[in-house]
């Protein structure tokens, strides 16, 4: 019988430790919940637990056959120094292991309906009219990045969670290095019409980050009294976030078996910010 390859996460660096507290928790149960294989997890760039820690462990515990799944939302938010080049160099560290890379995971209708659930659940979880949607307008909170294709895919997201759910509008903000901030953004809202505005982070787990996002809307909300500003919670570890991981795994497992895996970590090395299940992945 053929080993499976293990299953390795990449996220997203961070300074964030309350962040990256979060994300090993998720590999954690991740591992619990299929002790058949070897998990990992590990982030690329800035902060703790680097992905090349986790490859290292996993080499020493006999892995040479790896499943990369990376863990973010936004397929085209790539840090320079991102999962594609990191994968490059683990394949020069470790001659003797392969590594095939899944795409990321967002904007994937399961998650998106862990958002619509994330609204409903801020809006108090009871019956509802549809004109209770009518009336309420959604801020789509991201990090935000120097790439304009990359907050692209913020808009693009808002927009998917926009269509057929009723909502009066959805609209993006930033958390930083991009416009419209927070305020702005609220700004906004206000101008278009809004009485009821829902703070919905698109982040997988939460942090200083969404803190400050909070904190801004609540101060937004105080200068607003005729807006009604609520805040909803994360995606987090929900068993949908588990399921998806899971059936990228499954992509780039069937990739490993149909091509030369470490070839294409090479491959994935050299595509930037492209990402397609089996050669390049994105952070």
């Amino acid at each position: 019988m053929t080993t499976p390859p293990a299953l390795l996460i990449a996220g997203t660096g961070t300074r964030d430790e309350g962040h990256a507290a979060a994300f090993h928790d998720f590999v954690g149960e991740l591992a619990a919940r299929r002790p058949d294989l070897p998990v990992a997890g590990g982030l690329i760039g800035p902060g703790s637990h680097p992905l090349s820690a986790a490859v290292t462990r996993l080499i020493g515990e006999g892995v040479t056959r790896f499943a990369v799944v990376p863990l973010t939302l936004n397929p085209a938010a790539c840090p320079r120094d991102g999962i594609a080049a990191a994968l490059a160099r683990e394949a020069e560290r470790h001659a003797d292991a392969s590594f095939a890379c899944a795409p990321p995971l967002g904007p994937h209708p399961t998650l998106l309906g862990v958002l619509e659930r994330r609204l409903d659940e801020a809006l108090g979880n009871r019956p509802r009219l549809p004109s209770d949607r009518a009336e309420t307008t959604v801020l789509l909170v991201s990090d935000g990045s120097p790439h304009a294709e990359a907050n692209a895919e913020v808009h693009r997201a808002a927009r998917l969670l926009w269509e057929g759910r009723g909502f009066a509008g959805v609209e993006v903000a930033f958390a930083s290095l991009a416009a419209p901030d927070v305020t702005s953004a609220l700004d906004r809202c206000a101008k278009l019409g809004a009485r009821r505005v829902v703070l919905l982070p698109y982040f997988l787990f939460a942090g200083d980050a969404l803190e400050r996002v909070r904190q801004q809307a609540e101060g937004w909300g105080l200068a607003h009294p005729e807006v009604e500003v609520v805040s909803a919670d994360v995606i987090g570890p929900a068993w949908e976030l588990a399921d998806l991981v899971m059936e990228r795994y499954e992509d780039a497992t069937r990739t490993a078996g149909t091509a030369g895996t470490t070839e294409s970590a090479r491959i994935a090395g050299s595509a930037g910010a492209a990402g397609t299940a089996g050669t390049a992945g994105t952070a």
